[in-house]
């Protein structure tokens, strides 16, 4: 799924779940822990091509292009692409995920309910990315294990399919918080 569509989907579940927890979520927190899986694996590559871009050093034509379904095509320029990987493998695994809320629930002797917005991205990734382009690999590095059938979350219809339920999502909440205020709650 695309950035956006997932920090839009964070922060509605941070706000549908403050609307019955008796300690709420910081919701932009929880916003940035859902993004934050694919800022970590796209962030610093994108970073590298634009320098490289910038210095003269790399034009273009050497960057990567991403076809109609979001398949990666070839160029000479590798590195940004098997930096992405890598990354990517360690900021979608639920064995990363579980490792960091465990460290930080020690830490903290509570846990870091937030968090949870790294976990929402990784399981709305698991379906809505083919084993063509950035399969989620859940079980890294235990295993390299990888969803085998999920679908391209860039094709057309899902993206209107996507973008009309958070419209739906957001007009609930926005009708919930609405009603509420005329109670008096």
């Amino acid at each position: 799924m695309d950035i956006l569509a997932h920090g839009l989907w964070t922060a509605a579940a941070a706000k549908a779940v403050n609307k019955k927890a008796k300690k709420p979520l910081n919701v932009w927190t929880t916003t940035f822990w859902g993004i934050f899986p694919d800022l970590f694996a796209f962030g610093i590559p994108f970073l590298w091509m634009f320098y490289n871009l910038s210095t003269g050093s790399v034009s273009l034509a050497d960057l990567p292009h991403l076809g109609r379904d979001l398949e990666p095509v070839p160029f000479t320029n590798l590195a940004p692409l098997q930096l992405a990987s890598s990354l990517y493998n360690i900021s979608h695994s639920l064995v990363v995920f579980s490792a960091v809320f465990g460290l930080l629930f020690i830490i903290n002797r509570k846990p870091v309910w937030e968090l949870l917005g790294w976990l929402l991205h990784i399981l709305i990734d698991i379906p809505t990315h083919s084993y063509k382009f950035f399969p989620t690999p859940i079980l890294w590095p235990i295993s390299s294990y990888k969803f085998l059938y999920g679908f391209s979350w860039g094709q057309e219809w899902f993206q209107i399919i996507n973008y009309s339920a958070l419209v739906l999502v957001y007009l609930w909440l926005w009708q919930s918080k609405k009603k509420n205020r005329v109670r008096g709650f």
